[in-house]
């Protein structure tokens, strides 16, 4: 199963009882957080996930209200007694945006391995149990939306693996991935495993225009969190101007998409009740939910 936690559900500055969008999602012990605005710590205190085992942070651009609290979360891993490597990935320009954040998070008991992705492209990239796609999209500098997969393991197939004569010794083995050199024959998993069989994906954006790459980057995703900065159409002209989103576009994506459920989040600090907004939202895509901070969601494999 995989867990996902939305941080925070803030946009531009947090305000009381909203701190800035981070999102966290925890598969078998490892950890991946998608930007670090201010109290992404706080609510990561309050959830209770630990520090630790936050293995991977990815940006999505280098706004302050995505990145200011980077370098307070660093230290407090390190506190954690973290000294495994930690990789942050982010879109160009991500050396001298941790540079300069890493100025007041010195001597860190780790190494920081970056990752910097191209934001002209969509990359795909595997991290211990994870598949981690960006796609670049359409905000005021380089940003990226982010897709979390995570594949199912196939089942083992005893008839096909008895059809194909493959030993009983080395059924374990190959179930496991290995690559056996047997009587002169390469015996490989798909000789004695089944059909693949889907996974779970997560997909993540915010700050950008709903550009038409997202319909298929996001499709069939279990989970979609989107911006929302904007409940009320009429402020598509500074949506358009500040390349943001509506609660009604961010549906439109969701629906065209084909996702199981859409969170919106990023709010701006001017919309004090997304809840005026969610009925005309759900006429367009109905299972859309209003993000809240530290809302959390457990997702399983289907049958």
């Amino acid at each position: 199963m995989l867990n996902i936690a939305l941080l925070g559900c803030g946009g531009s500055m947090p305000i009381p009882d909203r701190y800035l969008t981070s999102m966290l999602a925890s598969y078998n012990g490892k950890m991946i957080l998608i930007d670090c605005g201010e109290g992404t710590q706080v609510s990561l205190k309050l959830l209770k996930w630990g520090f630790k085992y936050i293995d991977i942070i990815c940006f999505t651009h280098y706004h302050a209200d995505h990145v200011v609290g980077f370098s307070g979360l660093l230290l407090t891993i390190a506190n954690s007694g973290r000294e495994e490597p930690l990789t942050v990935i982010g879109p160009p320009g991500l050396k001298e945006v941790v540079e300069g954040l890493t100025v007041i998070a010195q001597n860190l008991p780790y190494e920081l391995k970056l990752m910097e992705i191209s934001d002209k492209e969509i990359n795909s990239f595997k991290f211990q149990g994870f598949t981690i796609n960006t796609l670049p999209v359409e905000h005021t500098l380089p940003c990226l939306a982010y897709s979390i997969e995570v594949e199912r393991i196939r089942k083992f197939d005893r008839i096909k693996a008895e059809s194909e004569n493959i030993p009983i010794k080395f059924w374990n083995r190959l179930r496991n991935g290995e690559t056996i050199n047997y009587n002169g024959r390469v015996l490989t998993k798909d000789l004695v495993l089944g059909e693949a069989r889907k996974g779970i994906k997560v997909s993540y954006c915010t700050d950008s225009r709903p550009v038409e790459q997202l319909i298929d980057f996001i499709k069939e995703a279990d989970l979609f969190i989107c911006e929302g900065m904007y409940g009320d159409d009429k402020y598509l002209p500074k949506a358009v101007l500040y390349k943001h989103m509506l609660f009604s576009e961010g549906a439109n994506l969701a629906k065209k998409g084909k996702v199981k459920e859409l969170w919106l989040t990023h709010y701006s600090p001017s919309l004090i009740n997304p809840y005026e907004y969610i009925d005309k939202t759900r006429e367009i895509f109905k299972e859309t939910i209003l993000g809240e901070d530290r809302m959390t969601k457990v997702l399983n494999f289907c049958d």
